[in-house]
C-alpha cells in the first residue's frame, strides 16, 4: 500500500472512530483548526506552507504528511515545497532534518 493511501485510510477510519464520540471540545478544536486555513487576509496555500513549517519545526510526521497532501492539492511547486524545507531547518535546526528526510519521500510519492 502507498505512503499517501494509507496515511489517508488511517486518518480517515479514526477521525471518523473519534469524532463518533462526540465529544464536544474535540469537535470545537477541530472546527477551530479548519476555519484557520481557510481563506482569509492570508491566501490557503501561505496559510498550509506555514502549518507544515510549524510541522516540521515540531516535529509531528502525521501533521507533516497532511500539510503536504494539502499544499500539493493547492499546486505547491517541488521548487516551492524546497525552500519551505529549507525554512523549517533553518528556524528547527539540524533535529528537522530525519523529519524533512521523510517529508521528502512523501511528497515524492504524492507526485508520482
Amino acid at each position: 500500500m502507498s505512503l499517501v493511501k494509507e496515511f489517508n485510510d488511517y486518518r480517515t477510519r479514526m477521525n471518523e472512530l473519534i469524532l463518533s464520540k462526540d465529544n464536544l471540545v474535540i469537535k470545537r478544536l477541530w472546527n477551530l483548526d479548519t476555519n484557520t486555513y481557510a481563506e482569509g487576509a492570508l491566501d490557503t496555500k501561505t496559510k498550509e506552507l506555514l502549518g507544515l513549517v510549524a510541522s516540521m519545526v515540531l516535529r509531528c510526521d502525521d501533521c507533516i504528511k497532511y500539510h503536504l497532501g494539502k499544499a500539493q492539492e493547492l499546486g505547491v511547486t517541488t521548487e516551492q515545497m524546497y525552500e519551505v524545507f529549507a525554512v523549517a531547518n533553518i528556524v528547527g535546526g539540524t533535529i528537522v532534518i530525519p523529519h524533512t528526510r521523510r517529508a521528502a519521500e512523501y511528497w515524492e510519492e504524492l507526485n508520482g
